[in-house]
């Protein structure tokens, strides 16, 4: 059974925010004002950490006061933990939009450092779903309630994509951030697979405005 954590930003959140199966009555790590983001995601969380620049520190066990002058951001500091715990996957909620948008960069950076340490990552909100795709994996993406499927690459030019199942599909392909043709794809078949042999790839699956 694989061990999962869920790390809690204060970026904005939605009580309606759909939490996986697998994440149901995990470990739950908060990063500074993410422990309010917990109350309105009814989850508790075992573990609190912050510099806590953006809200004061709950008054509750578990709370680490982490200083103002670092290298890692709170939430990169909370991924560190999580590889350190050993757990196996991890779910980053409270990690996309809001008024930094350095920090929704900063927090898709720490979701690849998360997979490149073998932690399989993914950071959500109310209509999106973000993962990352290292080369030479083989990810399989399941229709569900998301129309769209874009690609990005995160590091530099990426080579060599295998997409399969979507409605534009790719052989062999390379994207380049100047030229961002991989956007709003959509599913074709019931399974989207995604492959790259160069370079990790940045999968977006996105509710449409209605």
């Amino acid at each position: 059974m694989k061990k999962s954590c869920i790390i809690v930003s204060a970026g904005p959140v939605s009580e309606k925010q759909r939490i996986p199966e697998d994440f149901i009555h995990c470990f739950v790590i908060a990063c500074d004002a993410g422990w309010k983001n917990c109350k309105k995601l009814g989850l508790i969380p075992d573990l609190v950490l912050g510099d806590f620049d953006s809200s004061e520190a709950p008054n509750q066990d578990g709370v680490v006061v982490l200083p103002k002058e670092k290298d890692d951001t709170d939430t990169h500091y909370a991924a560190r933990q999580a590889v350190a715990k050993g757990f196996d996957q991890v779910l980053m909620l409270g990690a996309l939009g809001g008024a930094r948008m350095e920090h929704t960069l900063a927090n898709i950076g720490t979701a690849l450092w998360l997979e490149q340490q073998g932690v399989h990552t993914t950071l959500m909100n109310e209509k999106s779903c973000v993962s990352v795709v290292l080369p030479s994996e083989v990810r399989t993406f399941v229709r569900s309630d998301y129309q769209y499927i874009s690609l990005f690459p995160l590091e530099g030019k990426v080579e060599d994509i295998t997409l399969t199942g979507a409605k534009y599909p790719l052989q062999h392909a390379s994207l380049d951030m100047s030229y961002p043709v991989g956007v709003s794809n959509e599913w074709d078949l019931d399974k989207i697979t995604i492959q790259t042999q160069k370079g990790a790839l940045l999968v977006v699956e996105t509710i449409a405005d209605r």
